[in-house]
């Protein structure tokens, strides 16, 4: 390939005039649109707004002649001067860091305390509401320490880690689209569903090596190592390992239920996400910013709106396959020999001697001995888990409007 450049083209003098005068082999551009085509911008950072140090954001409604944003250019998100700007560039990154910190690691205690709920057959008290979830963290907390609500945060980082490669290896050797064009078809949407299922069939035993991590009682549990997790997955395929009582379902039992609830969690966070984004978005091009209104809160707008997407298609998935996901959690952990805590009184363990036959014999038996409401065991946790992470998100969009104010 040649290269797209005049001739004698070295790279100076197109960027702040550092040249007075062009090299011998080099010819004048014409117009400013010719210059451009070879002057590119660096690609966009999230949080940069591609500004550099002494520059400035151009006024929302500059750049064109009918007083719009140009095609390429954004509108004004905030005040100006280098702190600003400063702060601005990595606004997108710390805000988009602490919805990451709050959903995997702040939140860790509600899903292990949502986990031990929905496995535990023998609970009385369902724990529906926020409140009774709190009592008991408060009880377990005190009679085995903290390290009994954070059991198993290395194992579920594990997991993501398997899951994300494993589709980045499927994707690169198969034909099989990682992401769904704007061109979409129904071709490409099936191979997309398919590589989903895939992926979460590939990493189903190191889920259920993460969910016994998860609900095991910090009272009889030994310290794991961090790789744990990988060393039980492949000792569960390989059928060797710590052994197992024979009410343990075969892999390929859990693999319909686990491909399911996988990919149709995939399917209603991701509606949920777009259809979130778009009516966000039509507000917000109602209400074009202007001269008076380019202040913080116009600055914030351009951040939140695919965080807050993200949280309720998060939520509403959850919420929706909550009855799916306690069916498999007891599938998974049937004849695995796991003491969980007695999620009644928050101290004693108790047994998990189930014996399902598989996916519609472990709906018919909660149905039949639990009621309706079995399936919701645990519910309040995820009520806690969203209200922490908005509370989160709130708490940071308040500190940095406060320091953007300070600091325009």
């Amino acid at each position: 390939m040649h290269p797209r450049r005049p001739e004698g083209f070295d790279g100076l003098g197109y960027r702040g005039g550092g040249r007075e005068e062009p090299g011998p082999g080099a010819r004048p551009f014409s117009s400013a649109s010719e210059l451009g085509h070879w002057v590119t911008s660096p690609p966009d950072i999230p949080g940069s707004r591609n500004l550099h140090w002494g520059e400035k954001t151009p006024p929302y409604g500059a750049g064109t002649p009918q007083g719009g944003a140009g095609l390429n250019e954004e509108p004004n998100l905030g005040a100006g001067g280098p702190g600003a700007e400063q702060l601005n560039r990595f606004a997108g990154f710390g805000i988009g860091l602490a919805s990451l910190f709050t959903e995997n690691v702040l939140a860790h205690p509600c899903i292990v305390l949502r986990r031990q709920c929905q496995v535990n057959y023998h609970a009385r008290n369902y724990h529906l509401t926020p409140f009774t979830i709190v009592n008991i963290m408060y009880s377990i907390n005190k009679t085995q320490g903290p390290r009994a609500l954070w059991k198993g945060m290395g194992s579920t980082f594990i997991v993501q880690g398997i899951t994300l490669g494993t589709e980045g290896i499927i994707s690169e050797f198969t034909p099989l689209p990682r992401e769904i064009s704007h061109k979409w078809n129904l071709k490409q949407i099936g191979g997309h569903l398919l590589l989903k299922g895939l992926t979460h069939v590939i990493a189903m035993p190191f889920y259920s090596a993460s969910l016994i991590e998860t609900v095991q009682s910090e009272i009889i549990r030994d310290n794991p190592g961090i790789l744990d997790c990988v060393k039980e997955g492949i000792g569960r395929v390989v059928g060797m390992g710590v052994p197992h009582s024979k009410r343990l379902l075969p892999l390929m039992v859990l693999t319909f239920p686990t491909a399911l609830h996988g990919v149709l969690h995939y399917i209603i966070s991701s509606i949920i996400q777009k259809l979130v984004l778009f009516v966000l978005k039509r507000d917000n091009s109602h209400n074009l910013p202007t001269e008076s209104s380019a202040s913080v809160q116009s600055m914030l707008d351009a951040y939140f709106p695919e965080l807050i997407a993200s949280f309720a298609a998060s939520l509403c998935a959850d919420v929706m396959l909550y009855p799916l996901e306690t069916v498999l959690h007891r599938l998974h952990i049937q004849g695995t020999r796991t003491i969980i805590d007695n999620t009644d009184l928050g101290y004693e363990v108790l047994p998990i001697n189930t014996q399902y036959e598989g996916m519609r014999d472990c709906i018919n038996t909660i149905k039949r001995e639990e009621g309706m409401l079995g399936f919701y065991k645990g519910f309040g946790a995820v009520i806690v888990q969203y209200t922490l992470h908005v509370a989160v998100l709130q708490l940071t969009k308040i500190i940095y409007a406060t320091l953007l104010q300070n600091v325009s």
